[in-house]
């Protein structure tokens, strides 16, 4: 596994690259299907001094993402953070793995709320930035536990049921929903 790391907003030494390695070049062990996987480190600025640096890792294995955002006062607090939470993460994927091999369900339940309307607020802002990525043809029980791998609160895929693109959200009551799009 070759780790792409990246630094935004700081430039990282090479001693700050060896620690990243050292803490996340293991985790191909936990999960050795690992096709991409990327860490960006970055410097914010803000009031909250344990929150000073940012470090996002995104692992991709066999189509599924696993990813996890930590900050820390101080960069190894920040990575230590990163690299606890991706092994819980794939702890977690692999024990959906072992269920579904098991032929076992998933002890969640997708609970679909009646259609709402939200109040439209006005737009402020402006689009910042655009992301890109293949949709995977899935069952709608396999996006839930993507979403839920991710840490996500919505997940955008298409439904393999339907053959449509599918939004699937969680809702303030912790239920979920799932928006199906119609042409009218």
């Amino acid at each position: 596994m070759q780790l792409q790391i990246s630094g935004k907003n700081m430039e990282l030494s090479a001693e700050t690259r060896r620690y990243i390695e050292r803490k996340l070049g293991r985790l191909n062990r936990y999960l050795p299907d690992i096709t991409e996987s990327k860490v960006e480190v970055s410097r914010e600025k803000t009031k909250a001094p344990e929150q000073h640096f940012v470090v996002q890792v995104t692992i991709e294995s066999n189509g599924t993402l696993l990813r996890s955002e930590e900050r820390g006062a101080d960069l190894p607090t920040a990575i230590e953070r990163a690299a606890a939470v991706m092994n819980r993460r794939i702890e977690h994927f692999k024990g959906k793995l072992y269920d579904r091999r098991k032929g076992k369900k998933s002890n969640l339940s997708i609970r679909l709320g009646p259609e709402e309307k939200p109040a439209i607020p006005q737009a402020s802002g402006k689009v910042v930035k655009t992301k890109h990525f293949s949709l995977k043809p899935m069952a709608v029980d396999e996006a839930l536990d993507q979403m839920e791998i991710l840490g996500h609160d919505f997940f955008l895929f298409f439904n393999a049921d339907t053959e449509t693109v599918n939004l699937l959200y969680r809702r303030k009551d912790n239920n979920y929903g799932l928006i199906e799009p119609e042409l009218g």
